[in-house]
């Protein structure tokens, strides 16, 4: 009976083993037919089988196969190339095992390019004759402006233009146009930049203000105008709708909830959804009430692909197992464009995420799940965003953003809507490049994540008092490493010689603490680094050129913010009790917790700034709030002198093999490795 047994298992192990050498494929064609097996043979005039036509048909086909033959067998899904429209998302759920070696793969024919894609194509284009409408447009638009009918196309959701922006909820956006492949601009005044709030009669939060000129007396017709502002700080934008024009007063009177902070005189902001300035190349006009879209292109129109949004979203992994998604392009969303919730070892790779409403790719929990080697851009919101793990346990999730290209994202929100938004416990942001957008690059909550190895440039181009990184006002998110990322040519839009008006490479803000700065190149960078606060950072063995400061330390809980510390605002210590920092797994691991308040919280201690290169134009360490060398330990830093670049004119901060700085205690930074890979596991 034994020998039996053992005769049954082993059987059984050469059984599994030889499925794990094998894979079952099928395929998916835009001229194939759910029907069929889903093998590869092209289907002709009379087939009787070959690819199925939809992706549905190929995750049944997958998860009948993990049914039947075991979760250990590999399944592969190759999808001819061509163009896949869709109206709602793929969603996957518990597909996969736990087996990475095993698994399932959905990825591209080879060779060949696949569009999944939430748009529809929009033809019928005729002039733009109409004698009321010809009325409206600006004259020079007169005869450049092309109609098409949607309604007529069988496309009747258009969605609804709401209040996005700082503060507000995320929602999906409303219908947009691209054009060969890039999106275009929802008719705007002015057509760069902004006009400036000319005055505000009453409170700022009541809802006026005046503007200078005559320009809004043009758009008495219009019945759906927005305005978009940084209304009272650079770092807070929002939409709000114009509920009336008084000429005569020359005032805006908007709907509630009015822009975030209230109006303030000065302060930016701009008009659209307005017929009446469809005035260049570029710019769209969606009539809600007839269903007609007008577009002035900005190449010829019918020899151009007109897209409009109608998808929410394309793909969902839902508590997948070792699912990789590869190779493939996704398009035009109202609302994100990929996510990835819960599971575990999934990887979204190699593929294209572009015209997005929301934000481009998304991993929320689960363990070991990874975006890489993904070119992300054009999206409306953020470019991914990145969860995992547990705070109150500090176990890490083990998720990743690595070797993306991430750039011209934040296009309708434009702040507070990163490249990647990282939070959690122990995740990895890595040799990413990152460049083009208003705000910020990479954003920080959580414990013990890596940012590394990120190039990241031209970002914070449109707001101020900014970080291309940033995390801020929470004692309890500590261990996080910023190493080995190169930061340079940063915006910041004020151009004051403050924190308030600059961009700042690296922003620990309101008490951020327990936070490693190592072996970082900031160069033209603003503020290379500011420690707004926050105590026990470490500023160590990182090249600044040209920033002016290179290290900023504030105790802003003895000036301007005091009112953390005198009981009107208790959001820090709400956060540390949120955490139940008095016991453990915190009290182990952060034990300086436990006597932070007995120690003058308001002073920002136990900062060092140490072995770093400070060269260039600006100022080195600026410390302020009554801060000195005695509390925060600046030692070993290289401020004068030439340090031995190899190339500064051509951003080669690499150090020459007899550089004096590796004298004073300096480490070679490994500048060549920063960036997306070419060779990578």
């Amino acid at each position: 009976m034994l020998h039996s047994i053992r005769v049954t298992t082993l059987c059984f192990a050469f059984f599994v083993a030889a499925n794990q050498s094998q894979a079952s494929t099928f395929y998916v064609s835009t001229s194939g037919d759910d029907s069929w097996s889903g093998q590869l043979e092209a289907p002709n005039e009379g087939a009787t089988d070959g690819p199925f036509r939809s992706l549905e048909r190929s995750v049944a086909a997958v998860k009948k196969v993990q049914r039947e033959a075991g979760t250990q067998v590999k399944t592969v899904v190759q999808i001819r190339g061509g163009r896949y429209e869709r109206k709602t998302p793929l969603v996957l759920e518990t597909v996969g095992s736990g087996n990475s070696d095993a698994g399932t793969v959905f990825e591209s024919y080879p060779g060949e390019e696949v569009v999944i894609t939430g748009g529809m194509m929009v033809d019928s284009w005729k002039k733009t004759e109409e004698p009321n409408i010809l009325e409206r447009l600006p004259e020079e638009a007169r005869g450049q402006v092309y109609e098409s009918d949607l309604f007529a196309q069988g496309i009747t959701d258009y969605g609804v233009l709401k209040e996005r922006g700082f503060g507000r909820p995320v929602y999906p956006a409303a219908l947009e146009l691209f054009f060969d492949n890039e999106p275009m601009t929802l008719a705007r005044w002015p057509n760069e930049g902004y006009a400036q709030i000319a005055n505000v009669p009453g409170p700022a939060t009541g809802g006026k203000f005046n503007y200078e000129g005559d320009r809004p007396e043009r758009w008495m017709k219009a019945n759906d105008i927005w305005l978009h502002g940084l209304w009272t700080w650079d770092w807070a934008d929002s939409y709000t709708r114009v509920k009336s024009i008084d000429a005569a007063s020359k005032e805006f009177t908007t709907y509630p909830p009015h822009g975030v902070y209230g109006y303030k005189k000065d302060r930016r902001y701009y008009a659209l959804n307005l017929l009446e300035e469809l005035d260049q190349p570029g710019e769209y006009y969606l009539d809600r009430l007839t269903g007609v879209l007008h577009f002035w292109p900005p190449s010829g129109i019918e020899k151009g692909k007109a897209v409009v949004s109608l998808a929410d979203e394309l793909l969902r992994l839902e508590n997948c197992s070792s699912v990789q998604v590869k190779g493939l392009t996704f398009e035009v969303t109202r609302g994100n464009g990929v996510e990835v919730r819960g599971g575990t070892n999934n990887r979204i790779q190699d593929c294209v995420i572009r015209n997005i409403g929301n934000t481009g790719a998304i991993v929320s929990g689960g363990t070991r799940n990874r975006i890489v080697g993904c070119e992300i851009y054009n999206c409306g919101d953020g470019g991914t965003g990145l969860s995992g793990g547990d705070r109150k346990s500090l176990t890490p999730g083990h998720n990743e953003v690595t070797d993306c290209h991430i750039h011209h994202y934040s296009r309708w929100s434009k702040t507070y809507r990163p490249a990647v938004a990282i939070s959690g416990v122990g995740n990895r942001v890595a040799h990413n490049l990152i460049h083009d957008a208003p705000h910020n690059a990479i954003q920080l909550g959580g414990n013990q994540h890596v940012i590394e190895y990120n190039e990241v440039h031209h970002v914070c181009q449109e707001t101020a008092d900014v970080g291309a990184f940033y995390m801020g006002r929470d004692w309890t998110q500590r261990e996080n490493v910023i190493r080995y990322n190169f930061f340079h040519h940063l915006g910041g839009f004020g151009g004051r010689d403050d924190a308030f008006s600059q961009a700042i490479a690296i922003y620990l803000d309101d008490w951020s603490s327990g936070t490693d700065i190592i072996g970082n190149v900031v160069y033209k960078g603003g503020y290379g680094v500011l420690i707004g606060g926050g105590r026990d950072n470490l500023v160590k063995n990182n090249i600044f050129v040209d920033c002016n400061p290179a290290v900023h330390v504030d105790s802003r809980g003895l000036g301007w913010a005091k009112y953390y510390f005198n009981g009107d605002t208790t959001t820090l210590t709400d956060r540390l009790e949120a955490m139940d920092y008095k016991n453990p797994p915190y009290s182990d691991r952060y034990p300086e917790l436990l006597s932070l308040y007995d120690d003058d919280p308001a002073v920002a201690k136990y900062n060092r700034i140490l072995n770093n290169i400070m060269v260039g134009e600006g100022k080195t360490v600026h410390l302020q709030d009554g801060l000195d060398d005695t509390i925060v330990e600046i030692k070993d830093n290289w401020t004068d002198g030439d340090p031995g670049f190899v190339d500064p004119e051509k951003m080669n901060f690499n150090l020459k093999a007899d550089s004096p700085v590796f004298e004073a205690g300096f480490q070679q930074i490994p500048f060549d490795k920063i960036g997306p890979r070419k060779n990578r596991r």
